[in-house]
């Protein structure tokens, strides 16, 4: 492509990129006000940049959801379709209810309760939102790696923002298990690109390249390759920082990071195995070479996730190991390597968006109410008759997170377990019926420890000592309590989800 072609693409493009360039501006603007806002009060300054952010977050959700625009950018280093919108409106739904909460249990400027975190957590989100909006995009090895790169970064500023020493050794290990998954990442991309001659996952010669190296070295390669995103879901082996950074990050920053991040990574993570070829010579990789492999990776995340939660007693630590066994749930769909399963993904992404946030978000207003800032689960003791819409709230969550009927919770999983089933029968590969059948009881085992808390707050008898309950929020209250209603009209009503997740 001449210099002129590539400078009219580079114009057309624009079109179809002004999400991102409108966060690249909030970024900025956000940067710049902070700077304006100096000498201010510091709840003033707080309300101001809060209020920015939302607003540029939900200017760019719009944007998204009405931009007209579909196909490549930038000579096929981004691609738009309705997949990409799909996640990035997640992303921002993420961003935006967490700002939101963060904002309003943090407006009084003499409230003692809450890690309060600094005014600078407004622009990395919004620049963690913009690495996480290329990422939905990226089709380019070389894209791809510069926008995990971007989120990582932020992330580690994120955790390690408050000036503690838990937070800065939460932050260090995230820092170290990023460095080494991005070097791993790194080195199967150079894999890849050796054995298929191109970084675009669109081309032909990717898929045909692939198709025509034996299948254990092509799936090595592309294992590799999924280091990084492994490490942005939480997966096994890539997992171990989640409950050192969860435990050290204030809870809006754990909450985000619970979502928002497995977002983006679900859809690349898609993406990648999708660029395999369905068909290919003898011996030669296809897209079910890696079936077995990922069956186990999802396999281990769901029984290290759920075996290791039921030892915690921090709560923050308990939804960490939570979250892995979730990655491993999320990858179910995934090894399906079906439309089903893809849309199982899809559909599973969206509704775990409110089961863990409502889970964050209603913990901590507990441990609020006792003026700790704690999170330990036996704070919750008794707590059920002192607050009780709280309480009833966090036990639909938790039967949500476990996966049982009337919440959304049990319909993912019974699309994702539907179609890892639907490929069993189709390839009799016994691990996907390990995988099925594992699965479905780590169901149940979870239920032990995410009822623990509902159990605490109901049958378990509060200290004599328990401090008169503090006021909390209305706003930070109505919004988690609407969580807890969305995972059972969801319940009710998947059509509202499963319907639009069709048409993509």
């Amino acid at each position: 492509m001449s210099l002129s072609d590539q400078l009219t693409d580079i114009l057309n493009s624009l079109g179809g990129f002004g999400p991102e360039l409108w966060l690249s501006v909030a970024f900025c603007g956000l940067l710049l006000a902070e700077l304006l806002l100096l000498r201010t009060n510091v709840g003033v300054r707080r309300r101001w940049l809060a209020g920015l952010s939302i607003g540029s977050l939900i200017v760019a959700g719009i944007w998204v959801a009405v931009l007209p625009a579909r196909g490549f950018l930038f000579t096929h280093l981004l691609f738009v379709d309705n997949q990409a919108v799909y996640f990035q409106l997640i992303i921002v739904l993420s961003a935006v209810l967490v700002l939101a909460y963060e904002a309003s249990v943090n407006s009084a400027a003499d409230r003692p309760v809450g890690n309060r975190l600094p005014v600078e957590w407004y622009s990395l989100v919004l620049a963690m939102t913009l690495g996480m909006f290329l990422m939905t995009l990226s089709v380019n090895l070389l894209s791809i790696y510069l926008s995990i790169e971007l989120v990582s970064i932020c992330s580690y500023l994120l955790t390690a923002l408050n000036a503690d020493r838990k937070a800065s050794e939460g932050g260090i290990k995230y820092l170290l298990f990023g460095a080494v998954s991005s070097a791993v990442m790194l080195y199967g991309m150079s894999l890849l690109y050796g054995m298929t001659g191109t970084l675009d996952l669109t081309a032909d010669n990717f898929g045909i390249g692939l198709s025509q190296q034996d299948a254990p070295i092509a799936t090595v390669a592309m294992l590799l390759t999924l280091a990084g995103l492994l490490f942005k879901l939480a997966g096994v082996p890539f997992h171990v920082w989640t409950p050192d950074a969860y435990e050290a990050a204030p809870v809006p920053v754990a909450a985000f990071f619970s979502v928002a991040p497995k977002a983006a990574a679900v859809l690349v993570f898609l993406r990648l195995v999708s660029a395999l070829p369905v068909n290919g010579p003898a011996g030669g990789a296809t897209i079910t070479t890696l079936q077995t492999p990922l069956a186990i990776l999802a396999l281990a995340g769901i029984l290290i996730g759920n075996l290791t939660a039921l030892r915690q007693t921090d709560a923050k630590r308990l939804l960490a190991y939570s979250s892995i066994a979730h990655a491993g749930f999320l990858l179910v769909g995934v090894v399906a390597l079906n439309p089903a399963g893809f849309n199982a993904v899809l559909f599973y992404a969206g509704t775990y968006l409110f089961m863990s946030l409502g889970a964050f978000f209603l913990i901590d207003l507990l441990a609020r109410s006792q003026r700790s800032d704690s999170l330990s689960m036996d704070q919750f003791a008794g707590l059920g008759s002192r607050q009780p819409l709280l309480a009833v709230a966090l036990t639909i969550i938790m039967l949500a997170l476990t996966g049982l009927p009337p919440t959304v919770g049990f319909t993912a999983k019974l699309l994702s377990f539907s179609a890892l089933f639907e490929a069993y029968q189709r390839s009799n590969d016994p691990w996907l019926l390990t995988l099925f059948g594992l699965g479905l009881l780590n169901a149940l085992i979870s239920l032990v420890y995410y009822v623990r808390i509902p159990f605490l707050l109901f049958f378990r008898p509060a200290p004599t000592n328990l401090a008169v309950p503090a006021s909390l929020p209305r706003f930070a209250t109505g919004l988690s309590v609407a969580l807890a209603l969305i995972t059972l009209l969801l319940f009710l009503r998947p059509d509202l989800l499963t319907n639009w997740i069709a048409g993509l």
